[in-house]
């Protein structure tokens, strides 16, 4: 009963910040317009209708990417059963209609709000048997309303932070009904399910999984398309910065203004995260007077300093054409992007020290010697000379970024068999 008035309270407040959300998302618009595409399905009102369902929420784009080839086996597997996938973010929702264009099994909508009202709405159109969610996204109605309509709820690819765990403890008696209404749990780690059984998760309905994050797939062409590309570029010495945020790029070119001091003839390939902040991240080029060059335009003079990765879906691609990879979102307090990618390629990897995101991940990449955290520009400049002057060391510390890679895989196969479970 407390727990119902508490969820009361919380659905009407945010009925309540409805307006300054939309008001937000129309600012928003400005750099991207497809925040202010397709509103009504966040209120419930998908493009489609379907008599059964196998719900799949992901976030954003990162959580798009990671869950694809689970998706894609599950699609497979059950060619026919129709599976939504839900995203929160413009990009999101780009990369889910580019990852499953040719699966005619797989339908996109945005996720409702969190209200009652517009979830329900949302099951009625597509009738899920099963929800499935991707790593930490637990909405207070969403539980509920799948719990209200039997619909099983698991989290996969779980994780929980210690910061996290702590906060959530302040709510502790909210936590446990939330987490009493999700059927399984597949946590990425011992430490992850520690902390959920703490915050009232039954022990009996949580496992230990792994990161599904290492089991994705490298494409067949990917090294001769990025050995072409590096031909295009004619530089011994190249490094990337991949998924930057506001506040970082200044970082990185600066740092780049220091490496071709004493490396004249390196080039950077800066690829910020958000399609939105990609003329905002050219001007800022231009502003510091490096040479530069679009990918978007298929274009490289020889005498560029800078590529600017403002394209979607090529971030491996990027990566392998480079010899050494910096992963962004860690010089800001954004916890990190996902190390994996660069180490699946064996390349060295760099990182700032925000590493919330993936603290398991760069903890063994650690530990192997593959990763080096850096606080500023000027260690990452240190760390740049020093791996480009010394080829066999960078080729050992990418060698064991791969080994970690490979030695970690298997999560995929696990949480399969999981959902396999609940579709008997």
């Amino acid at each position: 009963m407390i727990y119902t008035l508490i969820r009361l309270t919380y659905s009407l407040l945010f009925c309540l910040g409805l307006p300054f959300i939309s008001i937000k998302k129309l600012i928003r618009s400005r750099k991207n317009k497809g925040y202010r595409q397709r509103v009504r399905e966040r209120f419930g009102f998908t493009p489609f209708k379907t008599d059964e369902s196998i719900w799949i929420h992901s976030v954003s784009m990162g959580e798009s990417i990671a869950i694809a080839p689970l998706v894609k086996k599950l699609a497979l597997s059950y060619p026919h059963k129709t599976f939504v996938i839900t995203t929160m973010t413009p990009t999101g929702s780009a990369q889910v209609q580019k990852l499953y264009k040719d699966f005619g099994n797989i339908k996109h909508s945005y996720i409702p709000y969190d209200i009652p009202c517009l979830l329900k709405r949302f099951i009625k159109r597509t009738n899920p048997k099963l929800c499935i969610i991707m790593e930490t996204e637990i909405w207070p109605n969403l539980l509920a309303q799948c719990e209200k309509h039997h619909i099983p709820s698991i989290l996969i690819n779980a994780r929980l932070s210690q910061k996290s765990a702590t906060g959530y403890a302040k709510i502790g008696f909210i936590m446990r009904h939330m987490l009493k209404q999700i059927s399984h749990i597949s946590a990425q780690s011992d430490d992850d399910a520690i902390r959920f059984i703490a915050l009232g998760m039954p022990q009996d309905k949580i496992s230990v999984d792994g990161n599904i994050k290492y089991d994705f797939p490298i494409a067949d062409d990917l090294l001769e398309n990025a050995q072409s590309l590096r031909q295009r570029f004619a530089k011994q010495h190249i490094w990337i910065a991949a998924s930057t945020h506001q506040g970082e790029d200044e970082i990185i070119l600066e740092t780049h203004r220091k490496l071709l001091q004493t490396t004249p003839d390196a080039l950077l390939i800066l690829v910020p995260r958000h399609p939105e902040r990609f003329n905002q991240v050219a001007e800022l080029i231009k502003t510091h007077k490096f040479n530069y060059s679009y990918r978007s335009l298929d274009q490289y003079h020889h005498n560029d300093d800078v590529y600017l990765g403002d394209t979607m879906g090529e971030m491996m691609l990027l990566y392998a054409a480079s010899d050494i990879a910096f992963v962004g979102g860690s010089f800001v307090n954004n916890g990190g992007h996902n190390m994996l990618e660069p180490a699946a390629l064996a390349k060295p990897v760099l990182s700032g020290p925000s590493v919330f995101n993936f603290a398991l991940v760069a903890k063994k990449l650690q530990n192997q010697h593959a990763l080096t955290l850096v606080n500023n520009s000027d260690e990452l400049a240190k760390q740049l000379q020093r791996l480009f002057n010394n080829p066999q060391l960078a080729a050992s510390q990418g060698n064991a970024a791969l080994t970690v890679f490979q030695q970690n895989k298997g999560a995929l196969d696990k949480q399969f068999s999981i959902i396999k479970g609940f579709l008997c």
